[in-house]
């Protein structure tokens, strides 16, 4: 999920913990597990500070080691120690349960997410990413600020309103769990042009009632298209590469990096006087018919590197980040 909702997903984890009466009943702890919540929720975040060593560190690694298990159990005792000293007296145990949500709900939100998490290491370094609520979701982001918005008013005890907060959502996880589920197994139903070994990703968008479609057929190439209620239409299509240039350039590091996250990569190689433009796009990432999530190589007729980048850009920015003006 995003930061923000991240955020009130902490906020609203210290209102569920007056259903402890250990909590609700002292100011002191009550205060530290609001604390240790909000951090908690916010700790696997940490390796955003991954960007200061530049982009393609931080997209191999972001919501990587991270988000893992030993690091839930570190996040949590680190957390957990550091209030601990600040608020004397208060029940650790209690505190150290309640931090542990915090973080343990953090790295389960992300699951549902396009982007995924490497939250099983150190049993397997998969990305796990189960396409099933958008990184920023309406419905969970509204439901959450407008339960904080009524205990700020003292409008209702927190243990009841955040309770029935936190059942909704389990239901509506489910609820959107079972529809993914079952639009993902009606695609080759509707798809025309569907082959055996095609294969089918259903990505979640802002509005919950359209996805975006990723096909992967037989020879390597791409179809993108658009579900919207319950109707299949496809709206691009990006051909497999198989120029060396583009082979080549996965030695790059960046690049490395870049395909090592990335389980929807395809390449494009664009020939030039002075070598070669080497575009992987995630084709997950489809927005106002291009492909922001990319990672780019430019490299001399050798395959000596001229720049490199990878990240988030549109192409007007990526001209401007690359020396493309310069060698054009």
């Amino acid at each position: 999920m995003d930061t923000g909702t991240h955020l009130v997903i902490g906020l609203g984890l210290a209102g569920l913990a007056y259903i402890d009466p250990v909590v609700a009943g002292s100011a002191t702890a009550a205060t530290a597990v609001l604390i240790g919540t909000v951090l908690g929720s916010q700790a696997p975040d940490a390796d955003g500070l991954l960007r200061f060593k530049g982009n393609a560190a931080y997209i191999k690694n972001h919501r990587g080691i991270s988000h893992s298990l030993p690091f839930m159990a570190l996040w949590s005792l680190l957390i957990t120690l550091l209030l601990s000293l600040s608020f004397p007296g208060v029940p650790v145990l209690h505190l150290g349960v309640w931090v542990t949500i915090a973080v343990v709900f953090h790295v389960f939100t992300d699951l549902f997410n396009t982007y995924g998490t490497q939250a099983f290491r150190p049993f397997s370094d998969k990305w796990v990413s189960w396409n099933i609520i958008h990184i920023f979701d309406p419905v969970i982001f509204s439901s959450h600020v407008l339960a904080l918005l009524i205990w700020a008013a003292h409008l209702a005890p927190p243990a009841y309103l955040f309770s029935g907060l936190y059942l909704f959502l389990a239901f509506y996880y489910i609820w959107r769990t079972a529809v993914h589920f079952r639009l993902e197994k009606s695609l080759r139903h509707q798809d025309a042009d569907y082959a055996r070994d095609d294969r089918y990703s259903l990505i979640p968008t802002f509005n919950i009632n359209a996805w975006n479609v990723v096909k992967l057929r037989q020879d390597g190439s791409y179809m993108l298209g658009e579900l919207k209620n319950g109707k299949l239409q496809w709206i691009d299509q990006v051909s497999r590469c198989n120029h060396p240039a583009a082979e080549a350039s996965k030695q790059h590091p960046d690049i490395a990096a870049f395909l090592y996250f990335s389980s929807h990569a395809c390449a494009e190689v664009r020939e030039h006087a002075w070598g070669y433009e080497i575009r992987w796009l995630d084709v997950r990432y489809r927005h106002r018919k291009h492909y922001p999530f990319v990672g780019v190589l430019l490299a001399d007729q050798q395959m000596r590197t001229l720049d490199c980048y990878v990240g988030w850009l549109s192409d007007e920015r990526l001209g401007k980040k690359l020396r493309l003006d310069l060698l054009s």
